[in-house]
């Protein structure tokens, strides 16, 4: 599947790696480019990059060398630099996290295993606001999009959440937050137009007064359809939007921040459609269609400063989706409401509480296909997939509570804190965690925690009916949901260490050991349905235990050269229980649909004239699903050109070491068939004024 070599790809990341060192260790001058000329990510020391403030791990600010998880964050300079054109694909810098891509629209990716189409132990945030869809539970990535210009950092949790995040924050948390209207004034134009996609878009931002800024944008977005074994995929994908953001300073104590977006797109697909007419046996056709989506939102935020030590933070929004495809339609409206309030006890204690209301509505409509009806004899339509309730309301009320506690000031914290939600599923469930933070000096952190997280069923782990193939070439079946599906659970053991080496190095290693129960599987009911399809059950009966490790290290070599090298390790051992009939099957593809090990080696050059050279050179171990995926290597280059304070030039190469190659097999029942990611090049324009 793969025409990538290991020879080939080893020498390749060979080569190039000795020629960076080289010039980096030679001292070649460039280093002679003015100090104006480096972008603010370099001017960034070792130290600053290690204290930078974090938001997602606490709900606070706090520096990111005291954070007590393992989190990663992503600045704005390093998408700009990385040649990303989409999220997901400025996801593959973590460690630790899974990205990879289906077809030319769609993306699995999860944090410490289980990935999937929709992996559902990773929650995604965007400025606060949810975008997990409770139907599947999951992400729909090819939805989720912005000005990447605007967006400030990414920060990225690996490994539990609950206790601040709540339910569905079980391997992860992404945390997408934008820049304040105040940092993105003026106007900005963008284009790019490559050999696969071309994006437009712009952005303009002013102010009302001395107190009170805005922003407005629109971007147009067209990728073109892959290939699969050099035939088309039907896998192109088009995607229009536009938004707003206002924040207005009230008062001295009072900020206030309204924003939302709107948008509306097509993407391509090709699923496996059930053929149960005779003569032939059951099997599956596949079917080109376009999935049609769109979608829009509203967020507003007040932030109240009590006094110094004490804030108090209330935000609300709106969110509507529609989708239309073959295999069903949706629509969705979704209601929040978060009050979260912090403030400072008897000097050691820095505590945070919150309540919090989520209310979503939807509409749902599933398809139909022909089907042979051995009881009557005759053709008829019957549902390909289903729902119990068409429609249906659910409400989620949650509370939570955490508490800082200085034992040795700067040197010793304590956090304990819990989580309690009551969902209309499986009612209350509680997620807890101690965390211990241990900084001997100012340069070096070690941490631990134990936590507890629970994934919480969807709407299809509850009542859904679906005629499915799971892998694709396996016989048909009927998927039942039979409403009694419980929560997932883990406990998590997680342990890091931080460290500034010579203020020319950082460090960050987390190591983690996860005990999971309750996971799903398929059950054999041993009945056979009208269509005399067997029919397969969800229940909850595997468990088991994953492991592993995370590094992350960067080094600046001048002050015009920064590297930085990351790798991930993880074992995931499932059982299922005594009484499963599942077979093994699905332990089977949870252990099997993430790569063991990952490593990424990235480096920056700033050189004489406004120039910038960037590099990532990437291995991701094989996927060891039915199917299976190869391990590859790849090798992106950008360079970049400024030749004016307000216009910026670069050329990206992407996926240099192959032609095409797959990344991933779908293992969801709704199966879309995946193509093969293609070398790219494509250039890009930047004018602000």
């Amino acid at each position: 599947m793969i025409k990538l070599t290991w020879r080939r790809s080893y020498l390749m990341a060979s080569y190039t790696i000795h020629i960076l060192l080289a010039i980096c260790w030679t001292g070649y001058p460039f280093g002679v480019c003015a100090e104006e000329s480096l972008s603010d990510y370099l001017k960034l020391s070792i130290e600053e990059l290690m204290n930078m403030e974090i938001t997602s791990v606490s709900k606070k600010e706090e520096r990111k060398s005291r954070a007590a998880a393992a989190i990663s964050v992503i600045t704005g300079d390093d998408i700009r630099r990385s040649g990303a054109t989409s999220i997901p694909e400025v996801l593959r810098r973590i460690p630790g996290l899974h990205v990879a891509r289906m077809d030319a629209n769609k993306w699995a990716i999860t944090s410490r295993g289980f990935n999937g189409r929709f992996a559902n132990k990773l929650l995604v945030l965007i400025d606060g606001r949810s975008v997990y869809t409770p139907l599947f539970s999951g992400v729909y990535w090819e939805v989720q999009d912005t000005l990447l210009h605007d967006v400030e950092r990414i920060e990225v949790i690996r490994g539990p959440g609950g206790t601040l995040w709540g339910a569905n924050a079980v391997n992860g948390v992404i945390n997408i937050i934008t820049k304040k209207a105040h940092d993105t004034q003026g106007t900005l134009m963008s284009g790019l137009y490559g050999s696969e996609e071309y994006t437009i878009e712009g952005r303009h931002g002013g102010t009302f007064n001395d107190n009170a800024y805005y922003r407005f944008y629109l971007k147009g977005y067209e990728h073109d359809e892959s290939a699969v074994n050099d035939r088309r995929a039907h896998d192109d994908w088009r995607t229009g939007r536009g938004g707003f953001r206002v924040d207005v300073d009230a008062t001295r104590k009072d900020s206030i921040t309204f924003q939302g977006d709107y948008y509306r797109g097509v993407a391509g697909q090709r699923i496996s459609v059930p053929n149960l007419v005779p003569p032939v046996p059951p099997f599956s056709t596949p079917l080109d269609e376009d999935i049609l989506f769109s979608g829009g939102n509203v967020l507003l935020r007040w932030n109240h400063h009590v006094s110094e030590d004490s804030k108090f933070t209330l935000q609300t929004y709106y969110d509507r989706t529609e989708r239309d495809e073959f295999a069903f339609e949706e629509n969705r409206d979704t209601f929040d409401i978060d009050l979260q309030h912090g403030f400072k006890l008897l000097r050691i204690h820095d505590v945070t509480w919150g309540l919090g209301y989520h209310f979503t509505a939807d509409d749902f409509e599933g398809a139909k296909i022909n089907v042979f009806d051995q009881q009557t004899f005759q053709i008829v339509r019957k549902d390909f997939v289903s729902l119990a309730d068409t429609r249906r309301n659910d409400e989620l009320f949650s509370a939570f509570a955490q508490d800082e506690i200085s034992l040795i000031p700067d040197r010793l914290t304590l956090t304990l804190g819990s989580k309690l939600e009551h969902n209309d599923f499986t009612g209350f469930e509680v997620q807890p965690s101690a965390r211990l933070t241990f900084a001997p000096s100012g340069k070096h952190t070690i941490w631990g925690s134990i936590s507890r997280a629970v994934r919480t069923p969807s709407r299809a782990d509850h009542d859904i009916s679906i005629i499915a193939q799971s892998p694709p070439a396996a016989p048909l079946f009927r998927g039942l949901a039979t409403g009694r599906f419980d929560s997932e659970e883990l406990i998590a053991y997680e342990a890091g260490y931080r460290a500034n080496l010579f203020d020319l190095m950082g460090a960050d290693i987390a190591i983690f050991y996860n005990e999971y129960d309750n996971l799903q599987s398929l059950e054999f009911s041993g009945a056979l349905d009208a269509s005399n399809l067997p029919i397969i059950t969800t229940d909850n009966k595997i468990e088991g235990e994953s492991y592993g490790a995370e590094f992350d290290l960067y080094c600046d070599i001048t002050e015009w050269c920064r590297l930085q090298f990351t790798y991930s390790f993880i074992k995931l051992q499932l059982h299922t229980q005594g009484s499963s009939t599942d077979r093994g099957q699905s332990e089977a593809l949870f252990e099997g649909d993430s790569p063991e090990q990952q490593f990424g080696f990235r480096t920056q050059f700033n050189l004489p004239g406004n120039l910038e050279l960037d590099t990532e050179l990437k291995y991701v171990d094989q996927i060891n699903t039915a199917s299976g995926i190869p391990n590859y290597f790849d090798l992106d280059i950008r360079v970049g050109w400024k030749p004016s304070d307000h216009i910026e030039l670069s050329l990206v190469v992407e996926n240099i070491l192959d032609s095409q190659r797959f990344e991933y097999i779908s293992s969801t029942t709704l199966n879309t068939q995946i193509s093969e990611v293609e070398r790219s090049v494509y250039g890009k324009i930047v004018w602000t004024f």
